[in-house]
């Protein structure tokens, strides 16, 4: 949607009476009727108004160090609690300092509300001091967003934020705050619906679609059920499993599908694409039927195009109709919500079991689990995650950064729930991880939540330390830490002859003194035999605690699809693996 110019809406019939308040009042009063407990931000002259207000408010206000951090952990809120995030930054470099997180939560499709502050209106278009084009800045990743002229549209343009943000595909959604249109009066009611002719997203599927997928599910001798994030965002993930078991799919999920369906079922694929594991992606590569539900087919997933599932009918189930048939054409598309559209196909679906494709994917898994070698005196980074999963008991919040440590976490923790695993998938977010935990741990302090995350990740927003400390929030930070920039590394060493150009991190400070200087608990893990007797003791201490795992820096990440490649030039442990 394009950015909105408030003050050239004509005004929708006759404004309705109310309280008389500040605008930034009802700010704070609109926000509560939008259910907001939390809202990271980070002061500023534009949004003093707002902080003001903010001093006496019931909603709670988490100061973070940098904007980047602050939309970070809006994000792994939401991604953790399925409520929208809410953030706050002041104009000009503190709403472009959000531009990295709405790039993140738009690509993931993650309900956000961000509130920037701008200049007076008078000064609009002057280059005034801390002025930005946010609006036009922003307008490729977001949903929507909305430059405010008048302080009486305010409760209105807020309750469409929130319901824009939250409903159909999700996404963050941006509303930018002259500074003097805060600081006015206005009769303030908030409304009770929303009125947007040219939004409508469709949640329930086409009987006619859905009775054609069930007739095709029922006819296929191999089929697949590849699921993403829109699972998740549905709350779809009882569906997906009571069609996966009525029908017998084998099942596999993207990066963002993680959790939506559990990684211990017997009809569990887990991960496919890029490091996905060898028999998911063979079984996609000779399935005849492929049923996609809430993915988009991205490159990780798919590599060679004109090689991706080259057998397969494909069904497509996703509210968004834009990216039904944008990477691979769909014989069966159904636009919808997934929860809808699935609570229909399971009732529609016949039971069956095909064994003789079952037995062929029992095969591969024998024959190609993931495996990773451990050399002695060194820790294995995939060895961390196990140990995690064991100290945990498969039932924590992992958050992940971007890089090797990121699709470690991916194969070797089993999560079983959705919500569990919150990562950054299209944007591949370096400096994501960290704070994303802390809005996680805010949003369920009922669960223990690790920051997996890696020596270079970690310093892009190892500022919020400070935060993590503040609030006295037991995030266990777990760096894996290989003194390398470590995918970087592993792509020169495969595909550039080890010409280590600018990958090493050897320079890395002491994470653990970094620690200890804003008061948290650090440990150094270098050893094997040091590690789990070191994850249990973070995990039992309160508070937060930063973990320094040395691991083999050489380690790579197996199975291993080149960018653009195809399953037949599969990288693994024992070399190239063909079909």
């Amino acid at each position: 949607m394009a950015a909105v110019d408030l003050a050239q809406q004509d005004e929708r019939g006759r404004r309705p009476s109310g309280r008389r308040m500040k605008a930034t009042q009802a700010f704070i009063e609109s926000l509560l009727a939008e259910g907001v407990e939390v809202i990271f931000g980070y002061p500023g002259g534009a949004v003093l108004p707002i902080y003001d207000a903010l001093y006496d408010a019931k909603i709670r206000h988490v100061l973070v160090r940098h904007e980047q951090g602050a939309a970070h952990m809006a994000d792994g809120y939401a991604r953790a609690t399925g409520k929208p995030g809410v953030v706050l930054a002041t104009s000009g470099p503190g709403a472009t300092n959000l531009v990295t997180g709405l790039a993140t939560a738009w690509m993931d499709s993650i309900p956000l509300v961000a509130f920037t502050g701008n200049v007076a209106r008078s000064a609009i278009g002057t280059d005034a001091f801390q002025e930005a084009d946010i609006t036009g800045i922003t307008l490729p990743i977001t949903k929507h967003n909305f430059l405010v002229r008048r302080a009486e549209d305010l409760p209105r343009v807020i309750k469409e934020a929130f319901h824009i943000a939250t409903t159909g595909r999700p996404g963050p959604v941006l509303v930018d705050l002259p500074k003097d249109v805060t600081t006015e009066e206005i009769n303030f009611s908030y409304p009770e619906t929303v009125d947007l002719p040219g939004y409508r997203p469709t949640i329930k599927g086409h009987v006619k679609q859905i009775l054609e997928a069930a007739r095709a599910i029922a006819a296929a001798k191999r089929p697949v059920l590849y699921i993403g994030g829109g699972v998740i965002a549905s709350g779809a993930h009882k569906e997906v499993l009571a069609l996966a078991e009525k029908a017998s799919l084998p099942t596999t999920f993207t990066l963002m599908g993680i959790g939506g369906f559990p990684g211990d079922h017997p009809l569990s694929l887990g991960m496919l694409g890029m490091h996905g594991t060898v028999y998911a992606n063979y079984a996609v590569n000779e399935c005849d039927l492929l049923i996609a539900v809430g993915a988009r087919f991205d490159d990780r997933v798919t590599g060679d195009l004109r090689r991706f599932a080259p057998h397969a009918k494909v069904i497509h189930i996703d509210i968004d109709p834009a990216e039904i048939g944008k990477n691979v054409q769909a014989d069966i598309p159904i636009v919808g919500d997934a929860k809808a559209v699935l609570s229909v196909l399971v009732e529609k679906v016949r039971e069956k079991r095909e064994q003789e494709w079952l037995d062929t994917i029992e095969a591969w898994k024998r024959e190609y689990p993931l495996t990773y070698e451990e050399k002695p005196g060194v820790i294995a980074p995939q060895r961390v995650i196990q140990e995690i999963y064991e100290v945990t008991r498969g039932e924590a919040i992992c958050t992940a950064d971007v890089g090797q440590h990121q699709m470690w976490l991916a194969q070797y923790y089993i999560f079983r729930e959705p919500r569990r695993h919150i990562s950054s998938g299209g944007l591949g977010s370096m400096g994501f991880g960290f704070p994303a935990a802390i809005g996680a741990a805010l949003g369920r302090p009922d669960l223990q939540v690790w920051s997996i995350t890696g020596d270079g990740g970690f310093q892009m927003t190892a500022q919020e330390l400070a935060t993590v400390r503040k609030y006295n929030l037991p995030v266990k930070i777990a760096i894996i830490n290989n003194g390398y920039l470590g995918m970087v590394r592993q792509w020169q060493e495969l595909l550039y002859q080890r010409r280590y150009s600018h990958s090493d991190l050897h320079d890395n400070p002491d994470f653990v003194k970094l620690a200890e200087a804003y008061g948290i608990p650090g440990f150094r893990c270098t050893r094997p035999e040091e590690l789990r007797p070191l994850l249990e003791k973070a995990a039992a201490m309160d508070g937060p605690v930063l973990l320094d795992i040395h691991v083999d820096q050489e380690a790579n990440v197996f199975p291993m699809i080149p960018a653009g490649q195809s399953v037949a030039e599969m990288i693994g442990k024992k070399g190239r693996l063909g079909t």
